[in-house]
């Protein structure tokens, strides 16, 4: 199939380009990107006058929860909600049931994409057994079945020698780490930011001590090994500060940010919302200025949804009983467009590469380009769609965000996976 995208504003910040061009696909690839290409015979036409064309987003922080917990979401509606949402490609942590710590998950994984899926996923192992921090993974075979990266996501490795040797096994089949940094000991019974807030409500705080300790370590074992190491979801100022003093020093150091942590504080929970409840916890306005600020220097590298889906029943307990997590997918990018495009914070070229190119070069892909030659996934952005965000018409299984009525600006509108068409407007 044939398809000649019209003058979009295209955006690549892998190649440095902002300009208004036609990108012809075929064969599922990207075939020519230049002004005014005249139609080949039998091309469908999308005309995208005053929109963005960019390179297919990558979300390289999600939980599709197939296999054990299919009344949550399934690599089926997970992926569906991923291209509804902009995204061509998602990396998925291996907190199933069972836990993808072998090869038969992440074959089982590999496979149900293939058959149900609706965008390239990718498969992250665990660091550990069980994710119990006590035995490693067979991390070759891991590898060898297409795992990407490893990861106790959920959990820090508690126990430092595990941990160093996780980093020091990863270095040599150079692969990447990405780390859940929190103490346990320092929050245990942690169900938000512990200050002010927390005391009001009578909730158990979980200090931002307990996240910059355990990545002050990992900042360490990262610098004695030399293995590649990537924090997940960095929720306070202490910890973007740590990061930069670390890649000043030339350390391996990579890290993303999520929406939550850069568009909410800890006052959201004073009403009980348990779609509030996330783990690292939101924290505070000082905080978030901070993420913001790591995202426009480039401290931070990446934007990452940390997509955690829920049943209505589980989230509906007490904030104490109800489980960490909100879904991702679908305000991934209105979100990002909102709270720092449209807010002047970013500079739309940056926050894209965010989302794009930044990505795919930590996780090693070769996504996140529009040069000739690639992969034809492609997102069509309406940057300047003004919409209150409705959760009941989002394509997730689990509706649980806090987000619901929020007045947001940009939305995308089209998405090429491998040159096939997915849309919500042509």
């Amino acid at each position: 199939m044939k398809l000649l995208i019209c003058g979009g504003r295209v955006i690549d910040p892998a190649q440095g380009l902002d300009r208004v061009l036609d990108v012809l696909v075929e064969k599922g690839r990207i075939a020519q990107l230049s002004p005014d290409i005249d139609p080949p015979t039998g091309a469908k036409l999308i005309p995208a006058q005053g929109k963005l064309v960019v390179p297919g987003l990558i979300d390289m922080h999600t939980h599709l929860r197939e296999p054990g917990r299919e009344d949550k979401e399934t690599i089926s509606s997970g992926t569906k909600a991923a291209v509804n949402g902009g995204i061509t490609s998602v990396a998925c942590m291996a907190n199933t049931n069972p836990v993808n710590d072998n090869q038969a998950v992440t074959e089982f994984i590999y496979s149900q994409a293939r058959k149900t899926g609706h965008c390239n996923v990718y498969v992250v192992g665990s660091v550990t057994q069980g994710q119990q921090g006590k035995l490693l993974v067979e991390m070759g075979e891991l590898k060898a079945t297409g795992a990407v990266a490893y990861s106790d996501d959920g959990c820090s490795v508690k126990n430092t020698e595990v941990m160093r040797r996780a980093l020091e096994y990863a270095s040599m089949l150079d692969m990447l780490v990405i780390c859940h940094c929190q103490d346990a000991d320092l929050a245990p019974q942690g169900v938000m930011h512990e200050g002010l807030i927390s005391t009001m409500l009578g909730l158990e705080g979980m200090p931002a001590l307990a996240e910059e300790t355990m990545l002050a370590r990992d900042i360490s074992l990262a610098a004695l090994t030399g293995a590649r190491l990537h924090i997940a979801h960095v929720s306070t100022a202490g910890s973007v500060e740590l990061i930069r003093q670390a890649k000043a020093r030339g350390i391996k150091l990579s890290a993303e940010a999520t929406p939550h942590h850069f568009s909410l504080t800890h006052e959201v929970v004073r009403n009980f919302d348990t779609n509030t409840k996330v783990n690292p916890p939101l924290r505070t306005a000082e905080d978030v200025a901070a993420i913001i600020e790591g995202l426009k220097d480039g401290t931070i590298d990446v934007i990452a949804s940390d997509h955690a889906p829920h049943t209505s029943a589980e989230k509906e307990a007490e904030y104490n009983y109800a489980p960490f997590g909100i879904i991702g997918l679908e305000t991934l990018l209105p979100l990002s467009l909102t709270r720092l495009v449209h807010s002047k914070a970013m500079p739309l070229m940056d926050v894209i590469a965010r989302l794009t190119i930044n990505p795919a070069r930590i996780l090693s892909l070769d996504k996140g380009t529009l040069n000739v030659g690639a992969e034809a996934d492609i997102t069509i952005i309406d940057l300047d769609k003004r919409f209150k965000l409705d959760i009941a018409g989002f394509k997730s299984k689990s509706k649980n965000s806090p987000f619901q009525g929020a007045e947001l600006q940009g939305l995308p509108v089209l998405t090429l996976v491998g040159g096939k068409l997915n849309t919500s407007e042509y």
